[in-house]
């Protein structure tokens, strides 16, 4: 994400700076973008000056220029320190805004009360502040990535099975969030079932866990969250032709096909990543992470240290 402009072309008024060339003023800012970078929340820097007292002639005699605009929230932000006059000057600066365009919404911030913030974007019932970071190394697809993603494969699912009911087999236990998110998402008559697998390194995939329900005749979508060498999908997409669906396809909503060593059709594609270690959103480190709402880059020198294995 670009620090200065959040990847969103910055809406300065006439006359003010362009953003790429003008740095962070105070350090604080550049704090403050560094997180909303980790968390991928789209910014801008300073894009819009507000007039706030003109002289007699109508010249402008005071501005205000709030440090960050969030477009998701449509919230502007503006830092403070913790000197006292800081803050009663921007208090003043904000209220007189708020006079004049009572339709903006606007907050002020410390440092402590950063992830305040994230409660705007629906982490609040995830403690933020667990995410270990001598383990997490950034996050990878945000929240709002994901929930749109899922919405667009449902509408794409939906269109392809017109006229069809569906049977949706999910994989535990990574798949939980995406499997209930997309089946929310898909308008077609459906079912749901799931299977548990082992994997093993000398005993190869097998199955715990079978399904509950009769696939034969039936259109079957088989919904995993990650999909990494393809064996156990290859293994497991086997085991279901041989119970004579109607149809067997595939949704994954991560894919990593560099590492791919048997040839495994993917129907559907949440997101291609690369070759890291991922958590969050269903996806675990030792059971750890599977709640937070975003995917998330485990660092390297943690995995390696308890290695894991992958399908």
């Amino acid at each position: 994400m670009n620090r200065q402009s959040g990847e969103l072309a910055p809406t300065r008024e006439p006359g003010s700076p362009e953003p790429d060339s003008q740095p962070f003023v105070h350090p604080a800012e550049d704090e403050f973008a560094a997180f909303l970078d980790f968390y991928r929340i789209q910014y801008q820097y300073e894009p819009t000056s507000f007039p706030l007292r003109w002289h007699d002639d109508g010249r402008i005699a005071e501005m205000f220029t709030p440090d960050y605009y969030l477009p998701d929230q449509d919230l502007y932000v503006e830092l403070t320190t913790m000197k006292q006059a800081h803050v009663t000057r921007k208090n003043r600066k904000m209220r007189r805004l708020q006079e004049l365009h009572p339709e903006i919404n606007i907050v002020l911030i410390y440092r402590k009360n950063y992830h305040e913030i994230l409660s705007r974007f629906g982490y609040g019932s995830v403690d933020i502040t667990s995410l270990r970071e001598d383990q997490i190394e950034r996050i990878l697809l945000s929240q709002k990535e994901i929930q749109a993603r899922v919405r667009e494969l449902g509408k794409q699912i939906s269109e392809d099975y017109a006229g069809k009911s569906i049977l949706l087999v999910g994989v535990l236990k990574g798949i939980t969030f995406f499997l209930a998110d997309l089946a929310r998402s898909i308008t077609r008559p459906l079912a749901i079932d799931y299977m548990q697998l082992t994997r093993a390194v000398d005993d190869g995939v097998q199955i715990d866990k079978d399904l509950d329900l009769d696939i034969e005749g039936q259109h079957v979508l088989l919904v995993e969250d990650i999909v990494n060498t393809g064996v156990t999908m290859d293994f497991l997409l086997e085991r279901l032709r041989e119970r004579k669906p109607a149809s067997l396809r595939v949704c994954a909503l991560l894919d990593k096909a560099d590492r791919r060593l048997a040839p495994v059709n993917v129907r559907y594609i949440g997101f291609e990543i690369p070759n890291e270690f991922v958590v969050g959103y269903g996806l675990d480190y030792r059971e750890l992470y599977r709640n937070l709402p975003f995917v998330c880059v485990l660092k390297k020198d943690v995995y390696e240290a308890g290695p894991a294995l992958e399908g």
